[in-house]
Protein backbone atom coordinates (compact mmCIF):
# COMPACT_ATOMS: atom_id res chain seq x y z
CA UNK A 1 0.00 0.00 0.00
CA UNK A 2 0.98 3.37 -0.75
CA UNK A 3 0.68 5.84 1.84
CA UNK A 4 -1.02 9.19 1.11
CA UNK A 5 0.64 11.05 4.18
CA UNK A 6 4.46 10.59 2.46
CA UNK A 7 3.61 12.15 -1.34
CA UNK A 8 1.38 14.72 0.37
CA UNK A 9 3.63 17.73 -0.80
CA UNK A 10 6.41 15.91 -1.94
CA UNK A 11 8.49 18.12 -4.58
CA UNK A 12 9.38 15.60 -7.43
CA UNK A 13 10.79 16.17 -10.72
CA UNK A 14 10.10 13.82 -13.40
CA UNK A 15 11.89 13.97 -16.61
CA UNK A 16 10.24 12.57 -20.04
CA UNK A 17 6.86 13.23 -18.32
CA UNK A 18 5.50 13.87 -22.01
CA UNK A 19 5.92 10.41 -22.49
CA UNK A 20 3.46 7.28 -22.49
CA UNK A 21 4.20 6.18 -19.37
CA UNK A 22 5.46 9.63 -17.78
CA UNK A 23 2.17 10.65 -18.01
CA UNK A 24 0.59 8.24 -16.27
CA UNK A 25 2.96 9.21 -13.14
CA UNK A 26 2.07 12.84 -13.26
CA UNK A 27 -1.54 12.01 -12.88
CA UNK A 28 -0.63 9.69 -10.50
CA UNK A 29 1.78 12.13 -8.65
CA UNK A 30 -1.38 14.69 -8.76
CA UNK A 31 -3.79 12.44 -7.23
CA UNK A 32 -1.27 11.94 -4.84
CA UNK A 33 -0.85 15.39 -3.95
CA UNK A 34 2.43 15.61 -4.82
CA UNK A 35 3.99 18.81 -5.90
CA UNK A 36 5.59 17.80 -9.05
CA UNK A 37 7.97 19.49 -12.09
CA UNK A 38 8.04 17.53 -15.34
CA UNK A 39 11.17 18.64 -17.45
CA UNK A 40 10.94 16.67 -21.22
CA UNK A 41 10.74 17.60 -24.55
CA UNK A 42 7.34 17.88 -26.82
CA UNK A 43 5.48 14.87 -26.25
CA UNK A 44 6.75 12.01 -28.61
CA UNK A 45 3.63 11.34 -30.83
CA UNK A 46 0.26 12.82 -32.54
CA UNK A 47 -1.79 12.08 -30.96
CA UNK A 48 -0.59 11.97 -27.04
CA UNK A 49 -1.77 10.66 -23.97
CA UNK A 50 -0.21 14.12 -22.43
CA UNK A 51 -1.79 16.29 -24.64
CA UNK A 52 -5.17 14.33 -24.54
CA UNK A 53 -5.65 13.66 -21.04
CA UNK A 54 -4.19 17.28 -20.10
CA UNK A 55 -1.44 16.64 -18.12
CA UNK A 56 -0.10 19.95 -18.19
CA UNK A 57 -2.82 21.08 -15.93
CA UNK A 58 -1.09 18.54 -13.29
CA UNK A 59 2.32 19.16 -13.52
CA UNK A 60 4.48 21.79 -13.34
CA UNK A 61 5.39 21.68 -16.93
CA UNK A 62 9.31 22.88 -18.48
CA UNK A 63 10.87 21.96 -21.57
CA UNK A 64 14.43 20.42 -22.23
CA UNK A 65 16.23 17.73 -23.32
CA UNK A 66 18.57 15.59 -20.88
CA UNK A 67 21.10 15.73 -22.84
CA UNK A 68 21.96 19.75 -22.45
CA UNK A 69 23.45 19.58 -18.79
CA UNK A 70 23.22 23.04 -17.78
CA UNK A 71 19.38 23.37 -18.77
CA UNK A 72 18.81 19.77 -16.81
CA UNK A 73 20.33 21.29 -13.61
CA UNK A 74 19.11 24.92 -14.04
CA UNK A 75 15.81 23.19 -14.33
CA UNK A 76 16.75 20.83 -11.21
CA UNK A 77 17.82 23.74 -9.42
CA UNK A 78 14.76 25.89 -9.62
CA UNK A 79 11.95 23.04 -8.80
CA UNK A 80 14.97 21.77 -5.74
CA UNK A 81 12.97 18.17 -5.80
CA UNK A 82 13.58 15.74 -2.69
CA UNK A 83 13.03 12.83 -5.51
CA UNK A 84 13.99 12.58 -8.58
CA UNK A 85 12.56 10.10 -10.73
CA UNK A 86 14.52 9.75 -14.35
CA UNK A 87 11.98 8.34 -17.20
CA UNK A 88 13.19 10.11 -20.51
CA UNK A 89 14.33 7.93 -23.21
CA UNK A 90 14.25 6.61 -26.33
CA UNK A 91 12.48 4.02 -25.45
CA UNK A 92 11.70 1.99 -29.15
CA UNK A 93 14.01 -1.23 -30.19
CA UNK A 94 13.50 -0.48 -33.67
CA UNK A 95 14.31 3.03 -33.89
CA UNK A 96 17.75 2.38 -31.92
CA UNK A 97 18.84 0.20 -34.84
CA UNK A 98 17.70 3.40 -37.56
CA UNK A 99 19.70 6.08 -34.99
CA UNK A 100 21.62 4.75 -32.49
CA UNK A 101 23.68 7.77 -31.56
CA UNK A 102 20.77 9.42 -30.74
CA UNK A 103 19.86 6.49 -28.42
CA UNK A 104 22.83 6.00 -26.90
CA UNK A 105 22.97 10.21 -26.16
CA UNK A 106 20.02 10.00 -24.86
CA UNK A 107 19.44 6.74 -23.06
CA UNK A 108 23.21 6.76 -21.66
CA UNK A 109 24.63 10.60 -21.48
CA UNK A 110 20.87 11.45 -20.62
CA UNK A 111 21.52 8.91 -17.53
CA UNK A 112 25.03 10.57 -16.56
CA UNK A 113 23.08 14.33 -16.65
CA UNK A 114 20.84 13.21 -14.55
CA UNK A 115 22.56 11.81 -11.96
CA UNK A 116 25.19 14.58 -12.26
CA UNK A 117 22.81 17.46 -11.89
CA UNK A 118 21.32 15.82 -9.16
CA UNK A 119 24.61 15.41 -6.84
CA UNK A 120 24.61 19.28 -7.19
CA UNK A 121 20.91 20.07 -5.81
CA UNK A 122 21.65 19.90 -2.25
CA UNK A 123 17.72 19.17 -1.71
CA UNK A 124 17.48 15.81 -3.60
CA UNK A 125 17.56 13.09 -1.33
CA UNK A 126 16.42 10.27 -3.90
CA UNK A 127 16.91 8.93 -7.42
CA UNK A 128 15.00 6.86 -8.96
CA UNK A 129 16.25 5.63 -12.19
CA UNK A 130 13.80 3.92 -14.65
CA UNK A 131 15.25 1.07 -17.44
CA UNK A 132 13.92 -1.88 -18.68
CA UNK A 133 13.39 -5.60 -18.86
CA UNK A 134 15.66 -5.50 -21.43
CA UNK A 135 18.84 -4.47 -19.76
CA UNK A 136 19.92 -8.00 -19.22
CA UNK A 137 21.70 -10.40 -21.24
CA UNK A 138 19.05 -11.81 -23.16
CA UNK A 139 19.54 -16.30 -22.95
CA UNK A 140 16.19 -17.01 -24.67
CA UNK A 141 15.91 -19.01 -21.85
CA UNK A 142 12.28 -20.30 -19.74
CA UNK A 143 13.99 -18.66 -16.10
CA UNK A 144 12.96 -14.95 -14.85
CA UNK A 145 16.16 -12.94 -14.76
CA UNK A 146 17.45 -11.85 -11.41
CA UNK A 147 18.72 -8.46 -10.37
CA UNK A 148 21.85 -9.71 -10.57
CA UNK A 149 21.90 -11.57 -13.49
CA UNK A 150 24.62 -10.26 -16.39
CA UNK A 151 23.31 -7.14 -18.05
CA UNK A 152 23.74 -7.02 -21.68
CA UNK A 153 21.40 -6.48 -24.89
CA UNK A 154 21.53 -7.59 -28.52
CA UNK A 155 20.18 -4.18 -29.78
CA UNK A 156 21.20 -0.80 -29.25
CA UNK A 157 18.29 0.33 -27.50
CA UNK A 158 18.71 -2.83 -24.81
CA UNK A 159 22.08 -2.12 -24.75
CA UNK A 160 22.03 1.58 -23.93
CA UNK A 161 19.63 0.80 -20.96
CA UNK A 162 21.92 -1.69 -19.91
CA UNK A 163 24.91 0.77 -20.32
CA UNK A 164 22.25 3.47 -18.23
CA UNK A 165 22.20 0.66 -15.08
CA UNK A 166 26.23 1.00 -15.00
CA UNK A 167 26.20 4.43 -14.87
CA UNK A 168 23.71 4.28 -12.32
CA UNK A 169 25.85 2.18 -10.67
CA UNK A 170 29.13 3.73 -10.93
CA UNK A 171 27.86 6.98 -9.79
CA UNK A 172 25.97 5.57 -6.79
CA UNK A 173 29.37 4.12 -5.65
CA UNK A 174 31.68 6.62 -6.74
CA UNK A 175 29.39 10.01 -5.44
CA UNK A 176 26.61 9.05 -3.42
CA UNK A 177 28.13 6.19 -1.00
CA UNK A 178 29.81 8.09 1.55
CA UNK A 179 26.05 10.63 1.08
CA UNK A 180 23.74 7.98 3.15
CA UNK A 181 21.08 11.20 2.76
CA UNK A 182 20.67 10.45 -0.52
CA UNK A 183 19.88 6.63 -1.94
CA UNK A 184 20.33 5.67 -5.63
CA UNK A 185 17.72 3.36 -7.13
CA UNK A 186 16.74 1.86 -10.76
CA UNK A 187 13.22 0.09 -11.53
CA UNK A 188 13.21 -2.38 -14.33
CA UNK A 189 9.56 -3.04 -15.92
CA UNK A 190 8.53 -5.99 -18.13
CA UNK A 191 6.25 -4.98 -21.04
CA UNK A 192 4.03 -2.27 -20.43
CA UNK A 193 0.73 -1.81 -21.88
CA UNK A 194 -2.24 1.17 -21.09
CA UNK A 195 -4.45 3.35 -23.00
CA UNK A 196 -2.59 6.21 -24.47
CA UNK A 197 0.08 4.75 -26.11
CA UNK A 198 0.55 5.35 -29.62
CA UNK A 199 4.42 4.80 -30.40
CA UNK A 200 5.23 3.44 -34.11
CA UNK A 201 6.21 -0.28 -33.94
CA UNK A 202 4.65 -1.40 -30.35
CA UNK A 203 1.87 -3.95 -30.68
CA UNK A 204 -1.21 -2.35 -29.50
CA UNK A 205 -1.07 1.00 -30.78
CA UNK A 206 -0.31 -0.69 -34.47
CA UNK A 207 -3.20 -2.99 -33.63
CA UNK A 208 -5.24 0.32 -32.83
CA UNK A 209 -3.93 2.12 -36.21
CA UNK A 210 -4.87 -1.26 -38.02
CA UNK A 211 -7.96 -1.71 -36.46
CA UNK A 212 -9.34 1.83 -36.70
CA UNK A 213 -8.11 1.74 -40.44
CA UNK A 214 -9.98 -1.64 -41.39
CA UNK A 215 -7.17 -3.62 -42.46
CA UNK A 216 -5.28 -7.01 -41.20
CA UNK A 217 -2.16 -5.97 -38.33
CA UNK A 218 1.12 -7.50 -39.51
CA UNK A 219 2.45 -9.06 -36.60
CA UNK A 220 6.23 -9.76 -36.74
CA UNK A 221 6.84 -12.36 -34.13
CA UNK A 222 3.45 -13.73 -32.93
CA UNK A 223 5.22 -16.70 -30.94
CA UNK A 224 7.19 -13.88 -28.56
CA UNK A 225 6.69 -13.91 -25.16
CA UNK A 226 6.91 -11.42 -23.11
CA UNK A 227 5.46 -10.28 -19.54
CA UNK A 228 2.44 -8.06 -20.40
CA UNK A 229 1.58 -6.23 -17.45
CA UNK A 230 -0.76 -2.46 -17.12
CA UNK A 231 1.05 1.13 -16.91
CA UNK A 232 -0.21 1.40 -13.65
CA UNK A 233 1.12 -1.74 -12.13
CA UNK A 234 4.96 -0.91 -12.26
CA UNK A 235 4.55 2.85 -11.53
CA UNK A 236 2.50 2.09 -8.55
CA UNK A 237 6.02 -0.09 -8.01
CA UNK A 238 8.19 2.71 -8.32
CA UNK A 239 5.96 5.08 -5.92
CA UNK A 240 6.38 2.02 -3.49
CA UNK A 241 9.89 1.92 -3.89
CA UNK A 242 10.67 5.44 -2.98
CA UNK A 243 8.61 5.37 -0.24
CA UNK A 244 10.27 2.71 1.18
CA UNK A 245 13.51 3.59 0.59
CA UNK A 246 12.92 7.01 2.16
CA UNK A 247 11.07 5.98 5.35
CA UNK A 248 13.53 2.98 6.05
CA UNK A 249 15.49 3.28 9.08
CA UNK A 250 19.33 3.57 8.02
CA UNK A 251 20.40 0.68 9.40
CA UNK A 252 17.80 -0.84 6.26
CA UNK A 253 18.14 1.47 4.04
CA UNK A 254 21.02 -0.22 2.19
CA UNK A 255 18.65 -2.58 1.04
CA UNK A 256 16.54 -0.87 -1.40
CA UNK A 257 20.38 0.33 -3.56
CA UNK A 258 20.42 -1.29 -6.58
CA UNK A 259 18.43 -2.45 -8.74
CA UNK A 260 14.37 -3.91 -8.69
CA UNK A 261 12.09 -5.62 -11.10
CA UNK A 262 8.95 -5.15 -11.60
CA UNK A 263 6.55 -7.70 -13.45
CA UNK A 264 3.13 -9.15 -13.58
CA UNK A 265 2.44 -12.41 -12.21
CA UNK A 266 3.27 -15.95 -14.18
CA UNK A 267 -0.63 -16.23 -16.08
CA UNK A 268 0.36 -12.31 -17.67
CA UNK A 269 3.46 -14.12 -19.85
CA UNK A 270 2.34 -14.85 -22.60
CA UNK A 271 2.18 -14.72 -26.34
CA UNK A 272 1.88 -11.95 -28.69
CA UNK A 273 -1.20 -14.10 -30.23
CA UNK A 274 -2.35 -14.40 -27.14
CA UNK A 275 -2.32 -10.83 -26.46
CA UNK A 276 -3.81 -10.09 -29.73
CA UNK A 277 -6.24 -12.58 -29.00
CA UNK A 278 -7.71 -10.63 -25.50
CA UNK A 279 -7.07 -7.12 -26.73
CA UNK A 280 -9.47 -8.11 -29.90
CA UNK A 281 -12.04 -9.65 -27.98
CA UNK A 282 -12.12 -6.49 -25.48
CA UNK A 283 -12.23 -4.42 -28.59
CA UNK A 284 -15.68 -5.65 -29.52
CA UNK A 285 -15.38 -4.73 -33.55
CA UNK A 286 -14.42 -6.63 -36.25
CA UNK A 287 -10.33 -6.91 -36.32
CA UNK A 288 -7.92 -9.75 -37.59
CA UNK A 289 -3.77 -9.66 -37.96
CA UNK A 290 -1.62 -11.93 -39.92
CA UNK A 291 1.75 -12.71 -40.00
CA UNK A 292 4.67 -10.54 -41.51
CA UNK A 293 7.05 -12.59 -43.72
CA UNK A 294 9.57 -9.85 -43.94
CA UNK A 295 12.56 -9.76 -42.98
CA UNK A 296 13.20 -7.74 -39.36
CA UNK A 297 16.20 -6.83 -36.83
CA UNK A 298 16.45 -9.51 -34.20
CA UNK A 299 14.24 -9.30 -31.03
CA UNK A 300 14.13 -11.64 -28.09
CA UNK A 301 12.00 -14.68 -28.40
CA UNK A 302 11.67 -15.37 -24.87
CA UNK A 303 11.80 -12.77 -21.83
CA UNK A 304 10.84 -12.85 -18.16
CA UNK A 305 11.42 -11.19 -14.69
CA UNK A 306 11.99 -12.22 -11.44
CA UNK A 307 10.22 -10.32 -9.10
CA UNK A 308 10.91 -12.00 -5.85
CA UNK A 309 12.68 -8.78 -4.11
CA UNK A 310 9.86 -6.06 -4.74
CA UNK A 311 7.61 -8.75 -3.62
CA UNK A 312 9.58 -9.52 -0.07
CA UNK A 313 11.43 -6.60 0.18
CA UNK A 314 8.78 -3.95 -0.68
CA UNK A 315 5.44 -6.56 -0.36
CA UNK A 316 4.44 -4.90 -4.01
CA UNK A 317 1.86 -7.83 -5.98
CA UNK A 318 0.26 -6.92 -9.25
CA UNK A 319 -3.35 -5.90 -9.01
CA UNK A 320 -4.65 -6.70 -12.54
CA UNK A 321 -4.65 -9.87 -14.22
CA UNK A 322 -3.55 -10.81 -18.07
CA UNK A 323 -7.84 -10.07 -19.03
CA UNK A 324 -8.05 -6.83 -17.09
CA UNK A 325 -5.19 -5.59 -18.23
CA UNK A 326 -5.90 -6.22 -21.88
CA UNK A 327 -9.82 -5.06 -21.14
CA UNK A 328 -8.74 -1.72 -19.65
CA UNK A 329 -6.23 -0.71 -22.34
CA UNK A 330 -9.17 -2.07 -25.08
CA UNK A 331 -11.95 0.24 -22.89
CA UNK A 332 -9.30 3.37 -23.09
CA UNK A 333 -8.76 3.03 -26.47
CA UNK A 334 -12.52 2.72 -27.49
CA UNK A 335 -13.35 6.39 -25.62
CA UNK A 336 -10.80 7.49 -28.03
CA UNK A 337 -11.92 6.45 -31.05
CA UNK A 338 -15.56 7.22 -29.91
CA UNK A 339 -14.12 10.83 -28.92
CA UNK A 340 -14.85 10.10 -25.30
CA UNK A 341 -13.79 12.45 -22.79
CA UNK A 342 -10.41 11.24 -22.57
CA UNK A 343 -9.21 13.47 -19.33
CA UNK A 344 -12.06 11.87 -17.34
CA UNK A 345 -11.38 8.29 -18.87
CA UNK A 346 -7.70 8.51 -17.56
CA UNK A 347 -8.23 9.76 -14.25
CA UNK A 348 -11.10 7.69 -13.70
CA UNK A 349 -8.91 4.39 -14.42
CA UNK A 350 -6.20 5.78 -12.19
CA UNK A 351 -8.72 6.47 -9.07
CA UNK A 352 -9.86 3.20 -9.45
CA UNK A 353 -6.96 1.33 -9.15
CA UNK A 354 -4.91 4.05 -6.46
CA UNK A 355 -8.37 3.32 -4.82
CA UNK A 356 -7.22 -0.02 -3.73
CA UNK A 357 -3.63 0.70 -3.33
CA UNK A 358 -3.74 3.70 -1.22
CA UNK A 359 -3.38 3.88 2.12
CA UNK A 360 -5.73 6.85 3.35
CA UNK A 361 -3.99 8.80 5.95
CA UNK A 362 -4.04 12.16 4.39
CA UNK A 363 -6.82 13.64 1.71
CA UNK A 364 -7.23 11.36 -1.22
CA UNK A 365 -10.91 10.88 -2.48
CA UNK A 366 -10.86 9.20 -5.88
CA UNK A 367 -13.68 8.24 -8.22
CA UNK A 368 -14.51 5.11 -7.65
CA UNK A 369 -13.25 2.71 -4.17
CA UNK A 370 -15.19 -0.50 -5.13
CA UNK A 371 -12.78 -3.49 -5.71
CA UNK A 372 -11.21 -4.25 -9.23
CA UNK A 373 -13.56 -7.65 -10.12
CA UNK A 374 -14.16 -9.27 -13.55
CA UNK A 375 -17.36 -7.26 -13.50
CA UNK A 376 -16.52 -5.87 -17.08
CA UNK A 377 -16.27 -9.14 -18.75
CA UNK A 378 -18.75 -7.97 -21.26
CA UNK A 379 -17.88 -6.28 -24.40
CA UNK A 380 -16.19 -2.84 -23.50
CA UNK A 381 -18.12 -1.12 -26.42
CA UNK A 382 -21.28 -2.21 -25.56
Amino acid sequence: MISSAFWLGKRVFVTGHTGFKGSWLALMLSRLNARATGYALEPPTRPSLFTLANVAEHIDDLRGDVRDLASLRAAMELAAPEIVIHMAAQPLVRESYADPVGTYATNVMGTVNVLEAARNVSSVRLVLVVTTDKCYENRDWVWGYRETDALGGHDPYSNSKACAELVTGAYRDSFFGAKQSVRILSARAGNVIGGGDFAADRILPDALRAFVAGRALKVRNPDAVRPWQHVLEPLTGYLLLIEKAMSAPEARAAEFDGGFNFGPGPNSEQSVERLLTRFISAWGHDAHWERDGADHPHEARLLRLDTAKARETLQWTPLLDFEQTAQWTAQWYRAFVERGDMPETTLRQIDRYLGQRVRLTSPFTPDSTKDIEHDERRNVAG
